[in-house]
């Protein structure tokens, strides 16, 4: 996995979280409190999430082959995907069921300075977890909000920690709460409230990953300033004198696809014409690097064929007349 797939983030995760899991299951053994369980459920949830992450990212570095002609790249999206249903399923329904059952049939907390304590340990394990993904975050993020950098990264991994990581914060202070008040009241429903809470928010992170994973498997454009240094770069002003229309594709985080119909002199030979494509391929590459899969077709320029688009009956290939 590249660096910007944020693996030194993924290891962060994956080992406080496993740390995490089993201090929290060894506190819901000796306290009995429903928000330990559903704690040490999410994180072990969470564990599984990391090493999926890990798995796609190895996967996604398979050499392409016939069957798979433009790589594997977008393994990376498939396991992301597969992390927001995990965290749906094994995370927040159970956490709601568990939180409803509890809820139904309150009980007392046992040894509340057991649940207490790995809550706070959590907190702290948790946050520096928090901390590297922000960090990793921010060698990629340049301008945008957070918001924005969940919606557009094409790498689905940083995403996926931050809001794993922040889901987790929050969890843990929603659990924390729980049994506080269950302590002070001495009533266990308290509990059971902050189990359910945690149950919801789990179910909202996984659907906000669902959809935006789910937009990177259907297949999403290069970014905006991305075309507009792709457009630049096919544009020589001699041979190449402008683009008709053009189409990107990202055949995963670190793989685009662009085909681009282009404007030529009429007059040009094809020896002209094949040198000025090979030399656009050459500057796209170098303004933007990961143009792995380039298509260039040239035609003569036509003011109502370029407003119309690529004709959508045209065969693959051809030109579109």
């Amino acid at each position: 996995m590249s660096a910007s797939g944020g693996t030194k983030a993924i290891v962060a995760a994956l080992g406080a979280n496993l740390a995490i899991a089993v201090a929290k299951f060894v506190a819901f053994l000796f306290s009995g409190s429903s928000s330990m369980l559903a704690e040490s459920v999410h994180s072990l949830a969470d564990s599984g999430n990391q090493g999926l992450l890990l798995l796609g990212g190895k996967k996604a570095q398979r050499e392409a082959t016939p069957q798979h002609p433009f790589g594997y790249g977008r393994e990376r999206y498939v396991y992301a995907f597969l992390v927001s249903i995990v965290l749906f399923s094994v995370g927040g329904m159970f956490a709601v069921y568990e939180g409803y059952e509890k809820i139904k049939h309150p009980h007392q907390i046992d040894a509340w300075y057991w649940p207490v304590g790995v809550l706070v340990f959590a907190i702290v394990a948790e946050g520096f977890s928090f901390r590297t993904a922000i960090k990793e975050s921010n060698e990629t993020r340049g301008s945008l909000s957070w918001s924005q950098f969940i919606r557009r990264a094409k790498a689905p991994e940083l995403p996926v920690v931050l809001l794993e990581d922040f889901g987790a914060l929050i969890g843990l202070v929603l659990a924390l709460g729980g049994v506080g008040l269950a302590l002070l009241t001495d009533d266990g429903v308290w509990d059971g409230v902050g189990t359910l809470c945690i149950g919801v928010l789990l179910i909202l992170i996984a659907l906000i990953l669902a959809v935006e994973t789910k937009s990177l498997l259907l297949g999403e454009a290069a970014g905006t300033e991305e075309v507009e240094k792709i457009r630049t770069a096919i544009v020589d002003g001699d041979t190449v004198t402008s683009v008709i229309h053009m189409r990107t594709l990202h055949l995963g985080p670190e793989e685009l696809l662009i085909a681009a119909k282009i404007a030529v002199q009429h007059d040009d030979t094809a020896a002209e014409v094949a040198h000025a494509i090979n030399a656009a391929e050459a500057r796209v590459r170098e303004a933007v690097p990961i143009a792995r899969v380039i298509y260039l077709e040239p035609d003569i320029y036509s003011a109502a064929e370029a407003a119309a688009g690529p004709d959508p009956a045209a065969t693959p290939g051809g030109t579109g007349h």
